[in-house]
């Protein structure tokens, strides 16, 4: 599908499907008869649960989990909010594209399959400080990109991005959605000192003030405030909704383009779970506004789709727990 307005993709993304109640009912009452006493899994009873009613099976299985990375660049670059040149987004998406980066040895290690999509990166957006950082054309052909890059026949997607910068974008659009001052929302990103912190909290300010009649509609925020690859994870995890397929988030940026689904329809991101919480402070902050409890906490920084990815192991043994555990009666063991 290829939306030529932003209007189109929130047209297409308001007919949302629902998990399965009878899987899900299903698959509770054979977690209540597994060897095992009752919530002695934990969590992981808990994502089995969520995982078989969105894919309609009592007893599912894990098989084809997809890893999209996303790629752009950002004309707020110049305004010197990244410790790293733009020029560093191609040369990461040529190491990925050769297998060298850390989410290509994750997607190997989980089964997953992984591809990456450029978005115009020889096209910055525009800084959002002076104008809207692209136009609805821009942006719909970002959103176009995501929702055409998920695989109907995945059982689980993971979007990650690359595009350096790109925490600035992710700071405004929370604090666009969620309010709160621009110094509240901000981190380091890839390693600014004190004095780029500044700026990054002078910028994001600026574009908050400069966009202040956007504000109140959520594809507005991500259009004028957002970026590429922004705009395509979105795409993607909507896309990823409307075929019912559970979605594994990311880091504060992936959880900012998610955010803004959740703004255009409430409980739009029902189908996704917080991979791992990551060291940028406003992550933490965006999953508490999502009621999101992340999965992992490992300290992480990186971007690309790493904390979902090693996220999908915990999802892995779940559903190998809950679908491939004997009964009590299968296993000759009297149930207390």
């Amino acid at each position: 599908m290829i939306f030529q307005t932003p209007a189109e993709f929130a047209r297409a993304f308001t007919a949302l499907p629902r998990p399965d109640a009878q899987a899900r009912a299903a698959a509770e009452a054979r977690n209540g008869q597994l060897t095992k006493p009752p919530g002695a899994l934990g969590r992981l009873e808990d994502l089995a649960l969520w995982y078989a009613a969105w894919r309609g099976e009592a007893r599912p299985e894990l098989r084809a989990p997809q890893i999209l990375v996303f790629a752009g660049n950002h004309g707020v670059t110049a305004r010197g909010v990244s410790a790293f040149p733009a020029a560093v987004t191609a040369q990461m998406v040529a190491n990925f594209k050769a297998g060298g980066a850390a989410i290509n040895q994750l997607a190997r290690c989980f089964g997953a399959s992984m591809s990456v999509h450029a978005l115009r990166l020889d096209e910055p957006t525009r800084d959002f400080t002076s104008e809207a950082a692209m136009t609805p054309a821009e942006l719909a052909e970002a959103l176009s990109t995501g929702w055409n890059a998920v695989d109907p026949h995945a059982d689980l997607v993971v979007t990650g991005e690359m595009g350096i910068g790109n925490t600035t974008p992710a700071a405004a659009i929370a604090a666009a959605l969620y309010g709160g001052d621009a110094a509240s929302w901000i981190g380091r990103g890839t390693g600014v000192d004190d004095a780029g912190l500044l700026r990054k909290a002078e910028v994001v300010g600026e574009g908050l003030q400069r966009h202040a009649a956007a504000l109140s509609d959520p594809l507005e925020v991500l259009r004028c405030l957002g970026g590429r690859e922004l705009a395509a994870m979105a795409g993607a995890i909507a896309r990823a909704r409307s075929l019912s397929i559970p979605v594994i988030l990311d880091g504060f940026i992936c959880t900012a383009s998610a955010s803004v689904l959740e703004r255009l329809v409430p409980g739009a991101l029902d189908h996704a779970v917080a991979g791992h919480v990551s060291q940028e402070p406003g992550h933490a902050r965006l999953l508490k506004a999502l009621n999101k409890e992340p999965l992992l906490q490992l300290g992480l920084r990186l971007g690309e789709g790493t904390g979902a990815a090693l996220a999908i192991g915990v999802l892995q043994g779940a559903i190998a727990c809950h679908s491939g555990m004997a009964s009590f009666a299968e296993a000759g063991i009297s149930g207390a």
